[in-house]
């Protein structure tokens, strides 16, 4: 193998550890001769690598101390943490899987919790996204799609939903944005599906009917796991 593919075959290797939790952030990594021993590599290959992933943000080195994950890969909606997911289109089931839960719980609450006010923002937000589709404007559209999910998330008035979902909202809106404009993509029909189904969502919460809300955010995201597999 060429040396810049095994440059990069590293890489992505460091990258699936950082994204499986092997090495969370503010983790240091091991030196790299270690690394070098590690990978079966040159120690220029493995600095290479690294070199590439402080680039990107994903890690940072110290003077005398070493090489770190970056502190900020969970957080905002530029984090290096949101790319590193799309570049491995592997996760994104398990984004989708986390999205379940996580959603479904906040669509209950929302409908339990929300305020008029709140609720008012979500009509608003579903009114954009019709006027988006009608208008034929798939970017907005997504935009929009990513914005409503966190009204919902905002309107569950539970602390640690927020903070969870605050941690990783680089990644969700990444996540439902890039999914959105792809399988809106794939056919007019597809496009109209999912707008009944943010219909479903929000007239539930709306209406206060908690399982229902929770129930239709479920449908929501297995349609799309379903629509990405046969994709």
């Amino acid at each position: 193998m060429k040396t810049s593919g095994l440059v990069e075959d590293v890489q992505r290797q460091l990258e699936v550890a950082l994204l499986d939790g092997r090495y969370p952030a503010n983790a240091k990594l091991p030196s790299e001769r270690v690394l070098a021993e590690q990978f079966s590599v040159s120690r220029n290959t493995i600095r290479e690598a690294l070199q590439r992933m402080v680039a990107r943000g994903l890690l940072r080195s110290r003077p005398g101390a070493g090489m770190f994950v970056g502190d900020q890969l969970r957080t905002g909606s530029s984090s290096p943490w949101a790319q590193l997911v799309v570049d491995h289109p592997v996760l994104l089931s398990e984004v989708l899987e986390f999205r379940r839960v996580l959603e479904g719980a906040t669509a209950y609450y929302a409908a339990l919790r929300g305020t008029d006010a709140e609720y008012a923002g979500i009509r608003a937000l579903l009114a954009g996204l019709e006027q988006a589709r009608q208008d034929d404007h798939a970017a907005k559209e997504a935009a929009l799609d990513a914005e409503l999910h966190e009204a919902i998330a905002l309107a569950s008035h539970n602390s640690m939903f927020l903070h969870l979902h605050a941690s990783v909202l680089g990644i969700l809106r990444e996540h439902i944005t890039l999914n959105g404009s792809n399988l809106r993509a794939l056919d007019d029909e597809v496009s109209g599906q999912l707008l009944q189904q943010h219909r479903a969502i929000c007239q539930a919460i709306c209406a206060r009917k908690p399982e229902a809300a929770r129930t239709a955010m479920q449908a929501h995201i297995d349609y799309v796991a379903g629509k990405l597999e046969a994709a």
